[in-house]
């Protein structure tokens, strides 16, 4: 079994679904998949919790691949609220939904070993066992260098993108806690990711191929699509998620997953057609 944290509020459905249609191309064992969600509209009304619907939709999903695996709602409102609501980094360059992460050992009933953490814009290339497998006992955690951040920061920064938890080692020396305490203090531009590197005391580093942010290659286990610089034909940035199937196509080029893609947009136009269903059915439970 694998345990896997995602979070986000109710625009990352697609994201989730594409993530772990990806994951169960290529492993079919059993998958808990928590999402730490939130409601905070008070500071966006774009801010709001990811659906109960959708949750359900993704675990009949995760299902059909494998009857225990199952899609679990964390709505962690309140704890966000009293740890790090108001902090200076709430209105960083990414969503407070970035944050929940560092929430982890604060949520009871997670898992008390590993946990790992995905974003939603990333496709998995191989079987997540080859990671997930990683031997990090005597490691917080375990990330891949951050392609633009090991350039320009440190030569060790990590990429908070895909993070392998020790939750019993980070019980131990505090690596949430204290990455919470720096989130209340201090602005970081980048935030969360930061914090954690910040506060490291022990990681494992891994080769790139497990958070390839680039390139697709031959031996990438996980392709993260989060925002890049191109040059040509002109200097930009390009910020394109994978459910964007045809700009995935035109922009990178890249046909290699249309596989996952298409199986998703399957169950996506399935999903709406259910939602169709249930708001007719209660049009005429009115009348």
């Amino acid at each position: 079994m694998i345990n896997v944290l995602f979070s986000g509020n109710s625009y990352v459905f697609d994201g989730v679904m594409t993530t772990l249609l990806s994951i169960e191309k290529h492993y079919k064992g059993e998958i808990t998949a928590y999402v730490f969600t939130m409601d905070v509209s008070y500071l966006n009304p774009k801010f709001t919790p990811i659906e109960y619907d959708q949750i359900q939709f993704i675990d009949n999903m995760l299902k059909q691949t494998n009857a225990n695996s199952k899609c679990i709602k964390v709505d962690v409102t309140e704890l966000y609220k009293k740890e790090l609501g108001g902090s200076p980094n709430e209105g960083s360059y990414c969503t407070p939904y970035t944050l929940l992460r560092l929430l982890a050992d604060k949520v009871e009933g997670m898992p008390e070993d590993k946990l790992l953490y995905l974003d939603i814009d990333l496709l998995v290339n191989d079987d997540i066992r080859k990671l997930y497998d990683i031997d990090i006992t005597d490691y917080e955690y375990a990330a891949a260098k951050d392609h633009y951040g090991k350039k320009f920061l440190h030569n060790d920064y990590i990429n908070a993108g895909v993070l392998l938890f020790n939750m019993k080692k980070i019980r131990e020396t505090g690596l949430l806690e204290k990455a919470r305490k720096m989130i209340n203090e201090k602005h970081m531009v980048f935030s969360d990711q930061s914090a954690i590197y910040n506060c490291t005391t022990k990681k494992l580093l891994l080769s790139q191929r497990f958070n390839d942010q680039k390139w697709l290659k031959k031996d990438t286990i996980i392709r993260h699509f989060c925002k890049t610089l191109k040059l040509l034909p002109y200097p930009r940035t390009v910020n394109i998620k994978p459910w964007r199937v045809s700009d995935i196509h035109k922009v990178f080029n890249c046909y290699h997953f249309d596989d996952v893609l298409y199986e998703y947009i399957y169950y996506k136009k399935m999903y709406e057609k259910q939602k169709q269903l249930e708001i007719k059915n209660e049009a005429k439970d009115e009348k």
